[in-house]
């Protein structure tokens, strides 16, 4: 961009020199981030399947029209300056917020009855409901996040919809995170507890889930908000599980049973059918979260989003959450990695890295995407949504799948570090 264009982008955008910089350096287009394409990209909801012919009495709550969103079921898009918190229709758990893009990426599963599903990085929780709609009464899905209380908001969500029966959390980090699905297989569940050496604690069985947690756990949550701590989980601890629903398989086991872990050939034969990546990232595709620094302040921005030391690390960050997860992903199943950022860095760089280092991992075509408002990332077969593409928040998407042959985790983690 020449200087007269940097001259014209700078009067049109309330955005620092340093953000415009950092746009055009990464080859995306700063209008995106203009007053007016912010006005004109909609709000979107998903709609509780079975609440279709409650249509008109939503659209009466909200005080608006909804528009159907075509290419992506049970999704209507609403005016941006419309806040659904306060209407009935979310209060009973009839609607809730999330992106279209994001619903794209959790369609690009295909998630098929029984699935047990891995979302390795779940809060605040949107696509995670998502998720167990599509499942229904079957399969399992486990949600992992390294921040408790952002869990507990995901724990809190499928609470309120009434979908957390096949559903447990763990507070965890999602680049060591190593638990099977319960329930995928039949003779991890039958083992000793004896073979393992474990007493006491560990041979009790997990019964009916309560919300009432146990005094030394609401004592150590104290403890940590006293020293301000930020709940982040060590990545040498084991993960903790926050919540588990009636049919999510945990029920009926001992700690040793759930916390057991396998090698990366019987991940292959027992792991997840279907693993979402949705990794952490610095958000700036998304337009309603670059608005936020106008009061939060644009040194501030520049501390998340335009430092290199931390988009570095967000890029190791990033590749180890991808290889993990695919690591837990059965042979044959399909991994979805997808990140709110547009920079190539954090997208098809990552992925040309992944693929480099997995031999048997495939990127995939995503069917339904002929149909969506996307363009094509770099990188054949990965996609991009964007507000003035899609009229959606920014959001890469690739689809992988595992073939026979895989490395050991030893070997992919090693190489991923």
């Amino acid at each position: 961009m020449n200087s007269n264009s940097m001259e014209e982008t700078r009067s049109k955008l309330p955005l620092p020199d340093a953000f415009v910089q950092f746009l055009n350096d990464n080859g995306i287009d700063p209008s995106i981030y203009t007053t007016n394409s912010a006005h004109l990209t909609p709000r979107y909801i998903r709609l509780k399947p079975g609440c279709e012919e409650q249509l008109e009495a939503i659209e009466a709550d909200l005080k608006c029209t909804l528009e159907k969103v075509e290419w992506l079921p049970n999704f209507y898009s609403l005016p941006p300056d419309i806040q659904i918190a306060s209407s009935k229709a979310y209060q009973d758990g009839k609607i809730y917020g999330i992106d279209a893009a994001s619903g794209a990426a959790v369609s690009a599963l295909n998630i098929s009855s029984g699935d047990h599903v891995l979302d390795l990085c779940a809060a605040p929780g949107a696509k995670l409901c998502m998720i167990l709609e599509l499942l229904g009464n079957s399969g399992s899905v486990t949600g992992v996040d390294v921040a408790r209380h952002r869990l507990a908001a995901c724990r809190t969500l499928i609470q309120k919809y009434s979908l957390g029966d096949h559903c447990r959390l763990f507070v965890s980090d999602g680049a060591s995170f190593s638990l099977i699905p319960i329930g995928a297989h039949s003779e991890f569940k039958s083992l000793n507890n004896r073979e393992f050496g474990l007493k006491g604690d560990d041979d009790l069985l997990y019964k009916e889930w309560t919300s009432r947690r146990p005094w030394k756990e609401r004592k150590k949550a104290i403890k940590e908000r006293e020293k301000g701590s930020l709940q982040l989980i060590s990545h040498k601890e084991d993960p903790e599980m926050i919540y588990y629903g009636r049919q999510s398989g945990v029920v009926g086991l001992s700690k040793s049973e759930l916390f057991q872990t396998v090698s990366s050939h019987d991940n292959s034969q027992y792991g997840y059918d279907k693993v979402l990546v949705d990794a952490e990232c610095t958000h700036d595709g998304s337009i309603k979260h670059i608005q936020k620094f106008e009061n939060w302040g644009w040194t501030t921005l520049e501390r998340r989003v335009l430092d290199a030391e931390r988009t570095d690390d967000l890029t190791v960050l990033q590749l180890r959450l991808l290889t993990n997860g695919f690591n837990l992903l059965k042979v044959g199943g399909y991994l979805v990695y997808s990140t709110c950022s547009l920079t190539c860095a954090q997208n098809e760089d990552v992925v040309e890295k992944f693929l480099s280092l997995n031999t048997c991992a495939e990127l995939l075509e995503i069917d339904d995407s002929k149909c969506w408002p996307c363009k094509s990332g770099r990188i054949p077969k990965t996609l991009r949504f964007d507000p003035l593409t899609s009229r959606t928040s920014g959001l890469f998407v690739a689809k992988f799948t595992k073939l026979a042959s895989s490395p050991s985790f030893a070997e992919s983690a090693k190489l991923a570090s």
